[in-house]
């Protein structure tokens, strides 16, 4: 037996779709989303990209910039990004890593000065393809992954 889902369409906003499961949550927080106003987080969906699954965010009445989408290909490399405006598709996105990124990352070394003197956390890209970052501080390069965000 087939279920149907139900994903509501949104007048004007963002669609983020493809991120892999459980990862919306993440997402929400390496964006700054957690008290910008309406938001529909689909979890779980079936998916031939993703076999464990995944998920779609949609963010209402706020079209997300460049800057802020490309931080999602930090979890999420294969995201697509949908501008929605009068209810219907205006932009198709694609993401791509930001050369560089700050207050998202939590550096793995725990002499660095962004753990043991509070320095702001900043990173620069070091290799695309393995999404590994180099911090600034200590110079420690290190492969992305979800337990090296930054909790606020």
């Amino acid at each position: 037996m087939t279920r149907a889902y139900k994903v509501y369409s949104i007048e004007n906003g963002t669609v983020i779709d493809h991120i892999p499961t459980p990862l919306a949550l993440i997402v929400i927080r390496i964006l700054g989303l957690e008290n910008e106003g309406i938001m529909t987080i689909g979890i779980g969906f079936n998916s031939e990209k993703h076999p464990r699954g995944k998920d779609i965010l949609k963010i209402e009445n706020r079209e997300l910039s460049y800057e802020e989408t490309d931080k999602i290909a930090l979890i999420a490399p294969d995201a697509t990004i949908n501008i929605i405006k009068n209810g219907e598709v205006s932009e198709k996105r694609q993401i791509t890593l930001p050369s560089e990124v700050r207050d998202i990352l939590t550096c793995p070394n725990p002499n660095c000065a962004t753990n043991k003197l509070g320095a702001r956390k900043h990173f620069l890209l070091e290799n695309r393809d393995t999404v590994t970052y180099r911090c600034v501080y200590c110079e420690r390069a290190t492969v992305v992954n979800a337990d090296m965000l930054a909790s606020k």
